[in-house]
């Protein structure tokens, strides 16, 4: 199929229809999407500039590129794009009601709430309670040729998502089982199969909720009385000025999204940290060298900002690989994107992933170049939506500090203790199919320090 309008504008209006090469019906043009999101997204822009349609996952969907584009539809101004109804199609039966599900008023009145369990007190208990277990978990890594690093982090973040998130100890048998259930539901969100096939993912993902129901609902009784340290306990005190606090619904409701959000997005961080660290040794040597000089073998909360190699390392592989990498919103009426026509129920797209790989905004966009985040060249200023791993407007990454603060503690004791390479001409096979991850776990030659911290 050729170029198609996906609507007209109404009459008398300056608007632009929205072009674009939709593809077969429903099917459309997801599986390049999926296995080739950056020649897509550059081929796209080319012929049909920052706004253009065609079929994704079953649904008639605008994409944006650009920072400006962005802009306009995380910012929201004049409230017409939603979360709910965008995010339920893609993850709702498995994060149902999470944070990033609820718009508009009700929104702003859970984040309030949840803002209480991400104050500075709250960071730095979290970040006392975590080192510890960083420790252990990294001590029990076996050097050796083909580690597979993405493998391991997700289990030492997954780990610390119990721990720390929760609270509570588990026995092995039981961490892998409620590991496992997160690990299920995410992934029923790129689901082809959209309903519950058993053995395919989507049947997967409903089983998942319900096994990840089931544990916070048989725990929260315990965790109102004792309270504690961990988010868990923080959701079940949190308590705005005017006396507002969140039911035990809300709780398990928020704990589940909340536990998803942050362990995949800090283990693909890690991973896409630790990949060009190994590409690019001397950014390594660099980065231990701050951490060595520091002469401590855990961070303190007053060290993060002291961390600027670190920082800037994690910045640009946000900007390479964005852990979320896109932002769907749902058109609740009629409004316009850059001079575009967006008609009402339009499912608009903002895809980060893609977005930060725009050379109209990137200098050598493709180059592994932290320097571009440094005080002198600060790149990520030439727009505000430029640069937005954690998205914008009031749907903005509420836990953005906790991830970063997690991210430098991990990497600050990872460095102290190994060394870690890949073959000179190895290239990593990301695989974009859901969220970003390398199809081979990203083996490296790990090797142990003599001199650890």
């Amino acid at each position: 199929m050729g170029t198609r309008l996906l609507a007209a504008p109404p009459e008398g209006s300056e608007l632009k229809p929205v072009r674009g090469a939709p593809g077969l019906p429903y099917i459309g043009n997801t599986l390049q999407v999926m296995r080739n999101p950056f020649g897509v997204a550059r081929e796209r822009y080319d012929q049909f500039g920052e706004v253009s349609w065609g079929w994704l996952l079953g649904q008639r969907t605008v994409t944006v590129q650009g920072p400006e584009a962005a802009e306009t539809v995380l910012i929201n101004r004049d409230k017409a794009f939603a979360n709910g109804p965008a995010w339920s199609y893609f993850i709702g039966p498995f994060f149902y009601r999470g944070i990033m599900l609820l718009d508009f008023e009700e929104h702003l009145h859970h984040r309030r709430i949840m803002q209480q369990a991400f104050t500075q007190k709250r960071l730095r208990a979290y970040l006392d309670a975590m080192a510890p277990s960083i420790g252990k978990g990294l001590d029990a890594w076996e050097p050796a040729r083909g580690f597979k690093v993405y493998d391991h982090l997700k289990q030492l973040t997954l780990d610390l998502a119990t721990d720390v998130f929760m609270g509570i100890e588990l026995d092995r048998a039981e961490a892998d089982r409620v590991n496992g259930a997160f690990i299920d539901a995410v992934r029923a969100g790129t689901a082809y199969v959209r309903f519950p096939v058993p053995g395919l993912r989507w049947h997967k993902g409903m089983k998942a909720r319900k096994v990840l129901e089931e544990f916070f609902k048989s725990n929260l009784p315990a965790k109102r009385r004792d309270g504690g340290d961990d988010l868990f306990a923080a959701l079940c005190e949190a308590q705005t000025d005017d006396g507002d606090r969140f039911t035990d619904e809300d709780v398990v409701n928020h704990m589940i999204f909340a536990l998803m959000a942050a362990h995949d997005t800090t283990t693909i961080t890690l991973t896409t940290m630790a990949y060009y660290l190994a590409k690019h040794p001397e950014w390594q040597e660099r980065l231990r060298e701050e951490s060595q000089a520091l002469g401590k073998p855990v961070l303190s909360f007053e060290d993060l900002d002291s961390m600027v190699s670190i920082d800037m390392v994690m910045k640009e592989s946000l900007r390479l690989v964005s852990p979320v990498p896109a932002l769907p919103r749902r058109a609740v009426k009629d409004t316009s994107i850059l001079g575009y026509h967006i008609p009402a129920g339009t499912t608009v797209v903002v895809p980060q992933l893609t977005n930060h790989y725009m050379s109209e905004w990137w200098p050598d966009p493709e180059k592994f170049d932290p320097g571009r985040f440094s005080g002198e060249r600060r790149e990520d200023k030439v727009h505000k939506y430029a640069w937005s791993p954690f998205g914008g407007g009031a749907h903005k990454c509420i836990g953005l500090h906790f991830a970063g603060m997690q991210v430098k503690s991990i990497l600050h004791q990872l460095l102290l203790r190994y060394r870690w390479s890949v073959p000179a001409r190895y290239e990593w096979p990301l695989d974009t199919t859901s969220l970003p991850s390398p199809k081979d776990g990203l083996p490296v030659r790990l090797e142990r320090l003599e001199n650890t911290a």
